[in-house]
């Protein structure tokens, strides 16, 4: 038998994802799923960037390219940071990965390893921790709670320090919670960072879907020498329905980005050419297919909280961003549901899939146990008709 390596072995399979993958078993088994569970908008790709991607076939750019990217694509992300946040950056600060997730990869491959230590607040993404073990290097959590509105606070970073702490990772706006930063938390955050020897991976995939009075920040962008202490995480997947097209980027100090686009080189060489053309088109283009999404993903927020608070011994605070909701199962845990004994947000889930045909994602895959998540980014009908169903499974 062949060997599996260390690395590999302690690497988990993405919960979401093995979520997805159990709905669409039961689908081909005939059932009707109603699968909450994948943060991909239900959108298509908006047309004119479709266009740019066919375009670039025709006109034969599908061959290899610099392997942090093409210098028009590059140039754009520069400008779009200086036009949305004054962030001024050159292009060879800017590397284009294939998601935002390979951009995390690489942006920890490049800066820690054995011995080092990555802290992250909890919940977390479910990837974060597994892409920090992949390296070598080990990770803190730091719990927050639904009553500090999911926010970590600098008396919390400053306890989390150690001498072998050598990153923050952030997310803001935040998948699970949808919890976003004020501009005031996050510098509050900053000050202790520039008081140590921490560095930081700030991930704002999300920075174009927040709702009401919330306002996506730019962490590098918040104090003096910030940025040369910051890698910045965004792309296209969840603001432009680009999930498929798997285009992400990093843009930090330009040692970093150097490094990253060696082991980008070795590991996947350029992304896609095609989806680098369209996400040109995307990010030049016309912004109000972006809004009209934000828009019904606001509506959508506001459906989902709405009903899933009128369920029995179910508290859904309201997030501010993104399109999760996070909320509060444990009044449940010690019930039978379905047939089957619920005693944390796994069998919960797993209760609700089997017996319900509702896909959600447990809590404690993001370091957060009693809570589930649910991605409101699907219709309305889908959601009305799921929690309908979830309302007779809690009966």
């Amino acid at each position: 038998m062949l060997p599996i390596s260390k690395m590999a072995a302690a690497v988990q399979p993405s919960a979401t994802l093995a979520a997805g993958a159990k709905a669409r078993a039961l689908k081909a088994e005939g059932k009707t799923v109603f699968d909450f569970s994948l943060g991909e908008p239900d959108f298509n790709t908006p047309k004119h960037i479709c266009d740019a991607g066919y375009k670039a076939m025709l006109d034969g750019l599908t061959h290899y390219t610099p392997a942090a990217g093409v210098p028009e694509l590059r140039k754009a992300i520069v400008n779009f940071y200086k036009k949305t946040y004054g962030l001024e950056v050159s292009p060879e600060q800017v590397i284009v990965s294939n998601g935002a997730k390979h951009s995390l990869h690489n942006a920890l491959a490049a800066m820690v390893g054995p011995g080092d230590e990555v802290i992250i607040p909890t919940p977390y993404w479910v990837s974060y921790s597994d892409l920090v073990q992949m390296t070598g290097a080990s990770f803190k959590l730091v719990p927050t709670t639904e009553a500090n509105g999911w926010r970590m606070s600098p008396a919390q970073l400053k306890a989390a320090l150690s001498p072998r702490s050598r990153l923050l990772m952030l997310n803001s706006p935040s998948n699970p919670t949808g919890c976003v930063y004020t501009r005031q938390e996050l510098e509050a955050l900053a000050d202790v960072v520039l008081q140590s020897d921490l560095g930081v991976i700030s991930d704002e995939i999300y920075e174009k879907l927040v709702y009401g009075s919330a306002k996506a920040t730019c962490f590098a962008t918040l104090r003096p020498g910030l940025a040369e202490r910051t890698v910045t995480i965004s792309g296209v997947s969840k603001s432009y329905a680009m999930t498929g097209w798997r285009m992400g980027w990093s843009v930090g100090p330009l040692h970093v980005v150097k490094a990253m686009g060696n082991v980008q080189s070795q590991e996947t060489s350029n992304p896609s050419s095609i989806s680098q053309y369209a996400t040109l088109a995307a990010l030049e283009g016309e912004q109000q297919c972006v809004e009209d999404m934000r828009r019904e993903f606001e509506a959508r927020r506001e459906l989902i909280c709405r009903r899933l608070n009128e369920l029995p011994k179910i508290k859904c605070p309201v997030p501010e961003g993104a399109f999760y909701a996070f909320f509060n199962v444990s009044a449940h845990f010690g019930r039978t549901l379905g047939g089957k004994k619920i005693t944390d947000s796994t069998s919960f889930c797993a209760a609700a899939l089997e017996t319900a045909h509702v896909n959600l994602v447990q809590g404690s895959a993001f370091g957060c146990e009693g809570y589930v998540r649910l991605s409101f980014a699907t219709s309305r009908e889908q959601i009305n008709q799921g929690v309908d169903r979830l309302a007779d499974f809690l009966k």
